[in-house]
Formats: structure tokens, C-alpha cells, sequence
């Protein structure tokens, strides 16, 4: 298999038709190597169109998804960022590439140790791994420049909003089954957010996900 191939035939075909047009992120593609980021028995399909198993259950974004999420925050040099779902720590390297400072929370001990693996053998310094629960956010290393949610919640809690900084973007996946709003949210000061819905998709909602309440006749 040619991986360099592989690689621009992702962007070419997948990232770019898909409105990712900004030639930092395209070129971040080429810099952050995805393969040494997916599990060894799926390395000859790293550039598929493809949620990528990981361990206990989880999965990969789409590339796509990826590329384009990272486009829509848009993150700075000096910028520190939180991460909702480490996964295998591709997206926090990503991340980690445009950012000052990123932490990435899971709360399974296995995608927490494999992304900090990940993150470690590929040279990423700037970004570290938290085991726990951040499906309210991570308050105590709050407020940040950027939140990126890599996991679905059906209503997007309030303390999470609460951890931007004013100007801080935050990026998630909110809804439910089938369809979720990919969507960008601007603090625009200490009462008011902007939300932009960028595309719909369906990702797999975070562990302990806040729910909408239910009505009880």
C-alpha cells in the first residue's frame, strides 16, 4: 500500500469535497500521520471513509468529520483547548499542532492509555490525557479558548458553556438519533452565545451524557 497516496487521496477525495478548504488543515492532514494513531489491524484502511474501531466500543471520526471541525475552530498558537473523548489521541494531536496547550479527557483507563501512547510516540509534548468523566466539561483547568466535544450529547450542558472563555469556541455534536447538528458555538460575552450548525451527522453520545428532561404525564 502507498500511504502518501492513501493520504492524498483522503484529502482529495473525502476533506476537500466536504468544504474543508482552508490550506492549513489540509496540510495539518499531511503533517499529523493518522495511521499511527488507528489500531495496528486497521492501518492498511487509516484513510478510509470509515469509523475506525478502537478499544471498548469506541470509534473514530470520520476523517471528514475530523478535518472539518478542525477548520470551524479555527484554533490559535496561543490557545489552550479541551478535549471531550481522547479516543486514540489523533484529534488532540491535531489539535495540539495549532493549539499552545491541549487536554484530552476520556473516561475509559484503555482510550485514556492509548492516546497518551499515541501522543508520546508520535513527539506531541503539548498536549496531555485525563482520566474522567468530562461530560460537563472539565471544570478545573477552566476556562478555555476552544472545547472540542468528540462524542454526541443530546442537550449541551450549561457548566460546559460556562468553561469558554469570552471568544473561546466550542465545537459538539448535539442531538439524537439519527441525525445530530454538528455545531460551533461562540462566546460572545459573560450571558451570550453564538451557535452556528455547520453539517448534520450521528455520532455515538458521550458516557453519562446529559439528557433532555422527560415529561411525565
Amino acid at each position: 500500500m502507498n500511504i502518501e497516496q492513501a493520504r492524498f487521496n483522503m484529502i482529495e477525495q473525502q476533506i476537500r469535497p466536504w468544504d474543508v478548504l482552508d490550506q492549513d488543515v489540509l496540510n495539518l492532514l499531511s503533517v499529523v500521520k493518522r495511521e499511527n494513531f488507528v489500531p495496528a489491524a486497521y492501518r492498511d484502511i487509516a484513510f478510509a471513509d470509515l469509523e475506525l474501531p478502537l478499544p471498548a466500543g469506541e470509534h473514530m471520526l470520520f476523517p471528514r468529520v475530523e478535518a472539518r471541525i478542525m477548520q470551524e475552530l479555527a484554533v490559535k498558537k496561543h490557545e489552550a483547548v479541551l478535549e471531550i473523548g481522547a479516543g486514540s489521541g489523533y484529534m488532540a494531536a491535531l489539535l495540539a499542532h495549532r493549539a499552545r496547550h491541549v487536554l484530552t479527557v476520556d473516561i475509559k483507563p484503555e482510550l485514556a492509555d492509548l492516546a497518551k501512547r499515541n501522543l508520546a510516540d508520535n513527539g506531541v509534548t503539548n498536549a496531555e490525557v485525563a482520566l474522567g468523566d468530562g461530560a460537563r466539561g472539565w471544570a478545573a483547568a477552566a476556562p478555555y479558548d476552544v472545547i472540542c466535544i468528540s462524542g454526541g450529547l443530546p442537550v449541551l450542558p450549561q457548566e460546559m458553556l460556562e468553561q469558554l472563555k469570552i471568544g473561546g469556541r466550542l465545537a459538539a455534536f448535539v442531538g439524537t438519533a439519527p441525525v445530530m447538528k454538528a455545531q460551533v458555538i461562540t462566546r460572545i460575552d459573560e450571558k451570550q452565545y453564538r451557535v452556528a450548525d455547520v453539517f448534520e451527522t450521528y455520532v455515538e453520545p458521550l458516557i453519562n451524557a446529559v439528557h433532555p428532561p422527560r415529561f411525565k404525564f
